[in-house]
């Protein structure tokens, strides 16, 4: 049984139209979203704001489709990332797809690239490159319990799990966590 809090508790919270189940899981995954889609349009000249808006049509897409039914396999957290994933990869592609797209009567030029991230799951290549830059940001940490809770957090365990399994109470986790996303804010910003 999903505990109260959990990524599995708020996917069926989500999928039983709780209005409040979708900001608690955007909470949970929006740096690892924005990461991924930076990833996705690193190569590629892009405003400021391209990745958090490739993130949030990705996740939008996403809650909309969970609410009406159409991923019931979709049963935890692991799942749930896979999915994340291909969707987020899919925006990225329309993204560039677009930007590329002749302002005029232009079609969009399909490359191999293109294509690649349009297929169905990540390439081994950008699942190894997202991997390296996953590694990156927890090495910027430079201690041991941040990069615990980072992780288990990028994990989808809930501030209260990760405060009992380390024996901290949940405001300091949380205060973890702020330090964490400054450090790596600072780190991503453009």
């Amino acid at each position: 049984m999903a505990s109260e809090g959990s990524v599995t508790d708020w996917l069926g919270r989500l999928k039983a139209g709780d209005p409040a189940a979708p900001q608690q899981l955007w909470e949970r995954y929006f740096l690892r979203l924005v990461a991924l889609a930076r990833t996705k349009l690193r190569s590629h000249r892009r405003r400021d704001a391209d990745e958090e808006d490739v993130a949030l049509s990705a996740f939008d897409t996403f809650c909309r489709n969970a609410e009406q039914g159409r991923f019931p396999q979709l049963l935890d957290r692991e799942g749930l990332w896979r999915l994340l994933v291909i969707i987020t990869a899919r925006k990225a592609a329309h993204h560039l797809r677009d930007e590329n797209t002749q302002k005029r009567g232009g079609g969009a030029q399909t490359t191999p690239v293109l294509e690649g991230l349009l297929s169905r799951e990540p390439s081994p290549e950008f699942a190894a490159e997202f991997a390296d830059e996953c590694r990156r940001l927890l090495a910027l940490l430079q201690d041991a319990e941040l990069t615990s809770v980072a992780l288990q957090r990028m994990d989808g365990y809930t501030i209260e799990e990760i405060a009992q399994k380390l024996g901290y109470a949940p405001r300091s986790i949380k205060r973890k966590l702020r330090l964490i996303r400054n450090a790596w804010e600072k780190e991503l910003a453009p």
